[in-house]
């Protein structure tokens, strides 16, 4: 069971294939003949209006206003001024036919002045205005207005509108140009993008499915409803949908790496390598196939060639800084890649992300001399997540006198903890609908004094803001454990054991010190209580493990391995997400024997609910950590369950995680620094039952009065760096 903060999601193709987003419906009933036009190279929409009914006098108006029909637009009907003559507007369609949208702009403006009431006139205006990527808000409203029953008109506003990012106003358009024509696929595929722009899952799946029952053979709509289903959890569901896709395109390479998403989720990782092998075969140059294997690789442990694979992905696509994010995640697993190496490449990475920028923001909002400081939480995480758990008790006991919370969730995932947290912050601004330089204009408008990054290199991560500058201050902390390499970060937050002076050069942030921990546990809401040591029943150790396998290094295993040579009785309890797959427990038990351990010594166990896997606990001795990716999450929760954990500390932050958590915690004896150590004092604290059963009767008081666990102290040590770092502006101001 994984619970640390490493599970990166290939987000590649999540997106909404959006066939029909920038489509300019264009249709003249009458001699004129049907216009359209599909700015994406796409078959364009070509139903005509053939619906002309007039509302009723006490029926809402079409156009939206929320008024009566007899108080809105029937008087401007009923007093619109006449069309201009058929050989004007045929004049007209041939400018736009010949692609003079130029011309026709100036035109149409001339023109409308004569004939303000000329609803195609305007939607005419509307088209060349959008192809010429300006802003046609106004014109397609006025034709909304002037043609209120026309589907086509409702649909062209959606787009505007959803490409302006008013995605309610979207919907709503949206939904009345599929009330007008029911029929309209293309009216019904956009309402189902908007609404999973909008994270309304469930209404967008029902959209897409109404897409299908239009058009049976649309492979946009059965690759996004996959998408939208595998996202509810619903993973056969989702199979079966990417497979009907590929029926219909059995080239498609994007169809090819969406099925591989959803057969790595469902365990079947031979099925998933072969989806991207195929995707690579047919689009050699595909770079997001490279990409996601390398996501694959790298969840397996094959570190090296998920490097490899990134690396191919940004020979393909140098600009891409999604896929660099992953690179640099995936260095972290390897003890191959110094730290001096890695800041380098980040370095490069923060160069990618400020070259995309032309204008960041030099001046800010925020009130200069503030009472309390205004902190903006940025995370995909506000839930049960790694992130979550260490956040939760840090909230409820930070002074509002001294700091207003704002959260910029990027990711629409909501459960219980996300209900407990939420009040403690005076704004909820979702940001996974916005791009970079929106949100960070949103962010720059509330005034934010620090801009707190939750993610780093993880998931979600919306790293392209910092880069903009929003606030004055921006931060590192929690979600990651190296240097981001973004310049306009300004500090990561860290203690003296995670970051030693001397390791300072590593990070291209300033690091700020806390006193004691960088990080403090929120207990579990479950009421479990410490069992006894297991070992005095069973008469061995059992080792435990609850990392997942791209954790766990040759090196890693060649430790564990020496450890129960040293102790033959002992016996190795793993858990983690990948042991679902059978093709993975057999390359692991491959493995295992290559390092001389024998797998009947060692039970693998999958992913559990929480609860579960806490309870686990019980049947564990000593935690065995890995490196030089060591715990985080199931360290802390170890320790809460009463089972210390032996660490190895390395020479970067994430390598001296686990240090920096026991040392918080007062167990510094169970911290070692090589391999040999670490051999030597798992065999030496196995051989003293009556102490660990002593250590672990009275392990969960003692973490409970820690720093590790002590919210109230660690908030104030909190409020106190984020207002240091404000004095410290103040200063350099």
């Amino acid at each position: 069971m994984t619970r640390s903060c490493e599970s990166h999601l290939g987000k590649i193709f999540h997106s909404p294939i959006s066939q029909y987003a920038n489509m300019v419906a264009l249709t003249l009933a009458g001699n004129t003949g049907t216009l359209c036009v599909a700015t994406n190279q796409m078959n364009p929409a070509t139903e005509s209006n053939t619906t002309n009914m007039k509302p009723g006098r006490n029926d809402p108006c079409s156009c939206g206003s929320n008024k009566k029909y007899k108080h809105c637009c029937e008087g401007k009907v009923a007093s619109r001024s006449p069309d201009p003559s058929p050989d004007e507007i045929n004049q007209l369609v041939a400018l736009y036919n010949s692609r003079h949208y130029g011309e026709l702009e100036s035109r149409m403006q001339v023109l409308l002045g004569r004939y303000p009431d000329f609803g195609f006139g305007w939607k005419l205006l509307g088209a060349a205005q959008q192809m010429q990527g300006k802003n046609a808000l106004a014109a397609f409203q006025k034709t909304a207005q002037l043609m209120p029953e026309d589907a086509e008109a409702f649909f062209n506003l959606g787009v505007v509108q959803r490409s302006l990012g008013l995605l309610d106003e979207a919907i709503a358009s949206y939904r009345r140009a599929v009330q007008i024509k029911p029929g309209f696929v293309h009216a019904h595929f956009n309402l189902g993008t908007t609404m999973m722009d909008l994270g309304q899952l469930e209404n967008a799946a029902d959209s897409y499915r109404r897409v299908i029952t239009l058009k049976p053979d649309s492979i946009e709509a059965y690759s996004n409803l996959g998408n939208i289903l595998r996202k509810l959890d619903q993973l056969d569901a989702a199979l079966a949908s990417h497979q009907r896709a590929l029926e219909i395109n059995p080239d498609s390479a994007k169809i090819l790496c969406n099925l591989g998403i959803v057969l790595k989720d469902l365990g079947q990782i031979d099925r998933a390598k072969d989806c991207y092998q195929r995707a690579m075969k047919i689009s050699p140059d595909s770079a997001d196939a490279h990409s996601l294997m390398g996501i694959l690789l790298k969840d397996i442990g094959q570190i090296e060639k998920a490097v490899a694979s990134y690396r191919r992905a940004l020979e393909i696509n140098p600009d891409n800084d999604e896929t660099y994010g992953y690179l640099l995640y995936a260095l972290n697993y390897s003890a191959r890649y110094s730290p001096a190496y890695c800041l380098e490449e980040a370095q490069l990475y923060g160069r990618l992300l400020s070259s995309k920028v032309s204008s960041p923001f030099t001046a800010w909002h925020c009130e200069a001399a503030p009472d309390r400081l205004r902190i903006g939480l940025v995370s995909g995480d506000f839930c049960n997540h790694p992130v979550g758990f260490f956040l939760e008790s840090l909230l409820a006991h930070l002074d509002p006198e001294r700091v207003e919370l704002f959260a910029y969730p990027t990711a629409p995932i909501t459960d219980a903890l996300t209900t407990r947290i939420k009040p403690y912050f005076a704004a909820w601004n979702p940001l996974f609908n916005i791009d970079d330089d929106t949100a960070a204009r949103q962010i720059h408008i509330d005034g934010i004094h620090i801009l707190v990054d939750l993610s780093g290199h993880n998931r979600h991560n919306r790293l392209p803001i910092f880069a903009r500058k929003p606030s004055p201050v921006e931060v590192s902390w929690l979600g990651y454990f190296a240097t981001t390499g973004v310049a306009e970060i300004d500090y990561l937050i860290a203690d003296k054991t995670g970051v030693p002076e001397a390791h300072r050069k590593n990070f291209t942030e300033i690091i700020w010190y806390l006193p004691d921990t960088r990080l403090c546990f929120s207990p579990p809401e479950f009421d479990l209580e410490v069992a006894p040591l297991p070992a005095k029943e069973n008469g061995y150790i059992t080792f435990g493990c609850f990392q997942n396998m791209s954790k766990v290094e040759k090196s890693v295993l060649s430790a564990w391995s020496e450890i129960l040579k040293e102790l033959p009785g002992a016996k190795l309890r793993w858990q983690c997400s990948q042991f679902t797959a059978p093709a993975v427990i057999i390359q692991l038990t491959k493995r295992l024997q290559q390092h001389g351990i024998d797998p009947k010594r060692v039970e693998l166990h999958g992913s559990v609910a929480r609860e579960v896997y806490l309870a686990a606990y019980a049947e564990v001795d000593i935690i065995l950590d890995t490196f030089p990716y060591p715990g985080g999450t199931t360290t802390c929760e170890a320790l809460w369950m009463g089972v210390p954990t032996l660490t190895l500390a390395g020479d970067a932050l994430l390598s001296r995680q686990g240090a920096s958590l026991l040392t918080a915690a007062g167990l510094e004896d169970w911290i070692v620094t090589s391999e040999k150590r670490y051999v030597d004092k798992a065999v030496a604290l196995s051989n003293n039952l009556d102490k660990l059963a002593a250590l672990r009767a009275g392990l969960r008081e003692q973490v409970r009065s820690s720093p590790l666990f002590d919210a109230p102290r660690f908030a104030r040590h909190f409020e106190d760096a984020l207002w240091g770092m404000w004095h410290e502006r103040d200063k350099q101001e």
